[in-house]
């Protein structure tokens, strides 16, 4: 096998999303202002910068105003104010629209930005490149590397040309090594590497299991009388149970186009449950329908989110880098919103990074970023939402009335906090205990099937590669995931990765695992009740390429 060749940067940052850009761009600014270089380089495994990007997106320019104030000036594709917020609690039919008096201020959204997160990351790469930032997408950091002390060295991107067989083919090309002083982790929710640092480190002693939620979206061009630039819809309640923490968004965007989109809470009990299925039924609701008729569904992708908050988030260093972004958890469940958590906490990293290379013996451990995190207003916003997902995870009916207590009453500033117990994989309980949810077949207008979904998400990926998503025990899908839960796998991916196919007598069960149409959600390596599925990241420059999500 060749040696890999080795690159020498200041700062390696993993993954171009909004924490990763960021970080980059703040890194930059610092070096100029002070005459100084530092050089950085963003590895992206998507095909482009943007290209793996999935958020709703409403967003809050908090921190793009300290990152980059001029960012009107410089054409930021920010250009669909909230208009009008309305929030609903759902029945069947029937809807109750809540008073915006009675909304808590995680619900306004005045000041903020319908947004794509696709887009306004490119326009970030770009940026970031034009400050001197090396950007290189389509390679796949694989493997976190370490000096003979411990301390992270760096990453190495995978190997490209490996056959299914994991032998080399024609194509073969052996993977870089890029060694820093820093390497910042900013792979998004349940990083494939983060997860190991995390481990290695011990990084979640001592704070409480991160909680998760899988989030849906569909991209609509909708009928002119039916679009109003910057009107924002949430709901409650139907289809989901009241035991399930789940809800939805219907967001105007620009150009007749509407973002459309459902969240299931990940710690759901009932094996049956499909977030894919309940999100194509929430769709039939008549207070939803009514703006999908006569429209056009133009895009669709799916993505795991953090949704633990302040008493989920790891230890946030480790000797030679840190985890920003989704990869440690910045998400505020309770505003729907993490974009600008993910660049203030990559900008609060830069900053202690920046400060750390003009020492002469710069420390292993970049102390100062955790440090200026806790005095932050990014520390000060997740603190008063903190009680939030606690608190729904008790039921939509009790959840909303204290979450109203806890964030309008209290203003987030309750004398307790309160505490995630359980990981989302321990939740699931037998399907023993629960009867199979019969959905409707999809129409093929307002509601469709997964494959037709997963074509539209733009989803490729090399089909002579291994497998990136493996098991670590091949019997355990049949003998324990079929045999107590009838193979959740199958329902939990939103994109008809994993199937149980039989014999034409219907026995000899197995999996099937469709690894080309993943859409790197990563919600099999949250919710598989053993564990045994582990996502590792495939050649670089596959998975999806969404558009304007």
């Amino acid at each position: 096998m060749a040696e890999r060749e080795a690159m020498e940067y200041d700062i390696v940052i993993v993954g171009a999303g909004p924490a990763g850009l960021g970080a980059a761009i703040r890194l930059k600014q610092l070096a100029a202002e002070q005459g100084r270089e530092v050089n950085v380089c963003v590895i992206e495994k998507g095909s482009e910068v943007g290209a793996h990007i999935l958020s709703g997106a409403v967003m809050d320019p908090i921190a793009l105003n300290e990152l980059i104030p001029d960012w009107k000036e410089k054409e930021a594709p920010l250009n669909v104010p909230v208009s009008e917020d309305r929030f609903m609690f759902l029945g069947e039919r029937g809807a109750f629209k809540v008073p915006n008096a009675l909304l808590p201020g995680c619900f306004q959204n005045h000041g903020n930005y319908v947004i794509s997160l696709a887009n306004v990351v490119r326009w970030l790469g770009q940026q970031a490149e034009a400050l001197g930032v090396e950007i290189f997408p389509g390679f796949a950091a694989a493997e976190v590397l370490f000096h003979d002390d411990g301390r992270v060295r760096g990453v190495a991107t995978g190997d490209m040309g490996i056959g299914k067989d994991g032998q080399p083919t024609e194509a073969h090309q052996v993977g870089m090594e890029l060694h820093a002083k820093y390497t910042f982790f900013a792979e998004g929710c349940r990083g494939h590497l983060g997860k190991q640092l995390q481990e290695k480190f011990k990084l979640r002693d001592g704070v409480d299991p991160q909680t998760y939620g899988i989030g849906l979206k569909e991209l609509w061009e909708i009928k002119p009388e039916m679009h109003q630039p910057g009107l924002v819809i949430h709901t409650a309640g139907w289809p989901l149970a009241g035991d399930t923490y789940g809800g939805s968004f219907l967001y105007h965007l620009d150009n007749n186009q509407v973002a459309i989109g459902f969240v299931v809470g990940l710690a759901y009990q009932n094996p049956y449950l499909s977030p894919y299925e309940e999100f194509q039924r929430y769709k039939t609701h008549p207070e939803i329908r009514k703006f999908l008729e006569g429209g056009k569904r133009i895009a669709y992708g799916a993505r795991a989110i953090s949704a633990g908050g302040l008493q989920s988030l790891p230890k946030l260093v480790f000797p030679g880098g840190c985890l920003i972004g989704d990869d440690a958890g910045f998400l505020n469940a309770s505003r729907i919103k993490g974009s600008h958590a993910a660049i203030k906490s990559g900008m609060l990293a830069a900053e202690a990074a920046y400060a750390a290379l003009a020492d002469e013996a710069p420390a292993a451990e970049l102390a100062a970023y955790p440090e200026a995190f806790k005095s932050s207003w990014l520390h000060d916003e997740l603190h008063r939402a903190r009680n939030f997902k606690p608190w729904m995870s008790k039921g939509l009916y009790l959840g909303t009335l204290m979450v109203g207590i806890d964030q309008v009453l209290l203003k987030g500033k309750a004398p307790w906090t309160l505490r995630h117990n359980h990981a989302d994989h321990e939740c699931l309980r037998p399907k023993t205990e629960f009867e199979p949810i019969q959905y409707p077949k999809p129409d093929g207008v307002i509601s469709f099937d997964r494959l037709s979904s997963v074509f539209i998400s733009n989803t490729n990926h090399n089909e002579d590669q291994p497998a990136h998503l493996t098991l670590k025990d091949a019997s355990v899908p049949v003998n324990v995931n079929l045999a107590l839960y009838d193979a959740p796998e199958q329902r939990y991916c939103p994109a008809g990765v994993y199937e149980i196919v039989r014999d034409d007598d219907g026995g000899n069960p197995r999996l099937q695992i469709n690894a080309q149409n993943c859409v790197h959600c990563k919600t099999c390596d949250i919710k598989d009740p053993t564990q045994n599925i582990v996502w590792v990241t495939p050649e670089g420059g596959g998975g999806p390429n969404y558009p304007n999500m």
